[in-house]
C-alpha cells in the first residue's frame, strides 16, 4: 500500500493529508491564530482549587483556564503508586507513534489510576490559589471545554519518550521480541545517569547504543533547557514549543508509514532537509517538491474530498447512505437503505447495506477525526448471523485507527455503541462555525409556521394599537406566502377587526424576523 504525506504551507495555516493509495484518510490542520497547544509547556498560575472535583483551574495565559486533575498532581508520597500504574499501562500508550500528529493526549498516564490506589491525595493538599506551576497541554481545548494539563512533561523524540518525572523504563509492546526488548532496556539502564523515565518507541528495534546516546543527550538537553527558562520567567508563559505539524509527520507518520513528503513550499521544503539531517541522518525517506501550477490539494483531489467530509450525508456505492449527527455529548450515526432496494431478498438488501455502511463508516471517523461516544444505528438485522457478521466486520474495518477505540455488543434495538479517543477538535469543529442564521439549531421555522406566529401575535397586540392600519415586515419569502397560500390569514384579521393590513417584503430580515406597526390614514 503506497502511504504518502501531501503537505501544503500557506503563511497562516498549514494542512497536512496522509493518502493511502490516492485516498486521503486522516486530515490535519495548523494555524496561526489557533495552532493546537498539544505538547506545549507552560508556567501557569493556579486560579482555582476545586475540592468537590479534585481538580483546579490552571492560568497558562489563555481566554480559557487549562483544567488539571489531582491524578496529575502528585506528591512524593503518591510517587511509588504513579510508577506502579506507568508500568502497567504506559507502554501501549506511550507509543501510539502519532504523538505530534494531532495526537494531544500527552505519552502518559493520567485520569483513573487514583480510583483503584490508596491513599489518596487531595487537590487541597497539592495546590493552592496563586501557586505557579509548570504544566504541559495534554489535551488542546475542544468546544466549550479548556485545555486539560498535567504536570508530568513527556518529550517525544525519533526513537523514545523522556518522561522526567517517572523513574521508569517502558518498551513498546509491538517489540515483541523478547531478546530485543531485553537488550534495549540493558542499554539504557547501563548509559542512564539520572532517574528519568523513558520509554522506547516502535522504531527504536535494531538501534545501537551511539544512537540511543545521542537521542538521550538530546531529550535531556531540552529538558535542561525547559528547566532553566521555567526558573527565569513568571506566570503565565510559554517555556516550552512543540514541533509544528510538518515536522511532526516527518518525525512520527513519514519514518513509521508513509512512504513518501511531498511539499509545496520551498522554505519548508529545505527546513524539512535540515530537520531530517540533524534528526535522522541515516534516513533514505523520500521528499519531494511539488512545482505544479495547480493548488497541491487540488492535484491530489484532497480539497474535494475534505469537502465531503463536512457534509452530514454520506452516500454509498449501493445508493444507500449514512447520517453522521454531531451533538454536544456524542455522535449518532443513521444508516439508511436509501435508493438501494436489493438483487433478491430483503434481508441480504440490509446485509449488504449495513456492511458497505461499516466501511464507510471506519473510514469517516477516522477521516473527521471523531471522538467521544459515538453511537451507530444500523438497520434492523433478523438474523443473529448477519449480525455476526456486520459486528466482525465493524471490529476489522476500525483496527486500522490507531486511536484507541472501544466497541460495545449490538444492542437489540440495533445500535452500536462505541468510544473512541478524542485526539484533538474534529474536523467540523476545525473548520466550521455554528450557523449564523439558525444559531447552531440545524432547523429553521417552517414558512406556514411563521405565518401562524405572526397570525397569533396581531391577535394578541391587536386590542393595544390605537391605529386604523396595519404594516407588517417580513422576510421576502414569508411576504411571498402572506399574499399567496396564506392570504386567508391576512384576509381573516381584516376582517375580524376592520382594519386593513399591508404586507412589505424586507430583503435583509431574517426569514424567521418580522416586525408589527400600526399608523394612522386619513
Amino acid at each position: 500500500m503506497l502511504k504518502e504525506l501531501v503537505v501544503n504551507s500557506a503563511p497562516h495555516e498549514t494542512r497536512v493529508a496522509l493518502l493511502e493509495n490516492g485516498t486521503i484518510v486522516e486530515v490535519f490542520i495548523e494555524r496561526e491564530d489557533e495552532t493546537s497547544i498539544a505538547g506545549n509547556i507552560y508556567k501557569g498560575r493556579v486560579q482555582r482549587v476545586l475540592p468537590g472535583m479534585q481538580a483546579a483551574f490552571v492560568d497558562i495565559g489563555f481566554d480559557m483556564a487549562a483544567f488539571i486533575y489531582v491524578d496529575d498532581v502528585l506528591d512524593t508520597a503518591s510517587h511509588k503508586m504513579y510508577q506502579k500504574f506507568v508500568q502497567d499501562t504506559v507502554e501501549n500508550e506511550a507509543d501510539n507513534d502519532r504523538a505530534g500528529m494531532g495526537t494531544t493526549e500527552r505519552e502518559k498516564p493520567h485520569g483513573s489510576w487514583k480510583t483503584s490506589l490508596t491513599p489518596e491525595c487531595s487537590i487541597e493538599d497539592l495546590l493552592t490559589e496563586g501557586q505557579e506551576i509548570l504544566v504541559q497541554v495534554a489535551k488542546s481545548s475542544i468546544g466549550t471545554k479548556g485545555p486539560r494539563v498535567t504536570t508530568h512533561i513527556s518529550l517525544a523524540g525519533r526513537y523514545m519518550v523522556l518522561m522526567p518525572t517517572v523513574d521508569h523504563i517502558g518498551i513498546s509492546k509491538r517489540i515483541e521480541d523478547e531478546e530485543e526488548r531485553n537488550r534495549l532496556r540493558d542499554l539504557l539502564l547501563s548509559m542512564r545517569e539520572n532517574k528519568f523515565g523513558y520509554i522506547f518507541r516502535t522504531q527504536a528495534q535494531g538501534i545501537d547504543q551511539l544512537t540511543i546516546k545521542k537521542e538521550m543527550d538530546f531529550l535531556n538537553n531540552t529538558w535542561n533547557d525547559i528547566m532553566a527558562k521555567s526558573r527565569a520567567v513568571s506566570a503565565t508563559a510559554l517555556v516550552y514549543k512543540d514541533l509544528t505539524v510538518t515536522f511532526r509527520a516527518v518525525r512520527d507518520l513519514l519514518a513509521n508509514e508513509a512512504d513518501k513528503l511531498v511539499l509545496d513550499s520551498r522554505e519548508e521544503y529545505e527546513n524539512v532537509q535540515n530537520f531530517l539531517k540533524r534528526l535522522m541522518p541515516d534516513s533514505n525517506l523520500s521528499v519531494e517538491l511539488y512545482q505544479g501550477r495547480e493548488s497541491i490539494f487540488d492535484a491530489y483531489n484532497i480539497e474535494a474530498d475534505v469537502a465531503r467530509a463536512l457534509k452530514k450525508k454520506v452516500w454509498l456505492k449501493s445508493g444507500g447512505y449514512i447520517i453522521i449527527e454531531q451533538t454536544e455529548a456524542l455522535i449518532a450515526i443513521d444508516v439508511n437503505t436509501g435508493r438501494y432496494v436489493g438483487n433478491h431478498n430483503f434481508d441480504e438488501t440490509i446485509l449488504k447495506t449495513n456492511l458497505e455502511a461499516v466501511k464507510e463508516i471506519a473510514y469517516q471517523i477516522r477521516l473527521r477525526n471523531i471522538g467521544g461516544i459515538i453511537i451507530i444505528d444500523f438497520i434492523d438485522m433478523k438474523k443473529e448471523s448477519h449480525k455476526e457478521k456486520v459486528m466482525s466486520r465493524m471490529n476489522g474495518a476500525m483496527k486500522k485507527d490507531k486511536s484507541q477505540t472501544n466497541i460495545l455488543p449490538l444492542t437489540e434495538l440495533g445500535l452500536v455503541q462505541m468510544t473512541r479517543k478524542r485526539t484533538r477538535r474534529n474536523l467540523t469543529r476545525t473548520l466550521c462555525e455554528p450557523c449564523f442564521y439558525c444559531n447552531g439549531n440545524g432547523h429553521l421555522l417552517s414558512g406556514k409556521s411563521i405565518c401562524h406566529k405572526i397570525y397569533r401575535d396581531l391577535v394578541s397586540e391587536a386590542g393595544d394599537m390605537m391605529g386604523n392600519r396595519f404594516t407588517i415586515k417580513v422576510h421576502p419569502e414569508i411576504a411571498q406566502l402572506l399574499h399567496g397560500r396564506e392570504k386567508h390569514l391576512i384576509a381573516g384579521l381584516e376582517k375580524q377587526f376592520s382594519k386593513p393590513i399591508a404586507v412589505y417584503p424586507e430583503p435583509h430580515y431574517h426569514i424567521e424576523e418580522y416586525h408589527i406597526f400600526e399608523s394612522l390614514v386619513k
